[in-house]
């Protein structure tokens, strides 16, 4: 098992790495899903998903 985990250390590395990396995105997004901020860029018209928009009035 010790002769594996040396063989392999680079790659266990690098996998930590962006797991972390992973996790630290999804807890921001979910973060900012709470505190209602989104990644809107304001021009309703043109967004293919204003339709299930959480805003109402069609403004950003």
């Amino acid at each position: 098992m010790l002769t594996w985990i040396s063989a392999n250390l680079g790659s266990i590395v690098v996998f930590l790495i962006l797991a972390a990396i992973v996790t630290a995105v999804i807890n921001k997004m979910i973060k900012d899903r709470k505190n209602g901020i989104s990644s809107c860029g304001g021009n309703c018209a043109k967004c293919g998903m204003c339709a299930s928009c959480g805003k109402k009035d069609g403004k950003a």
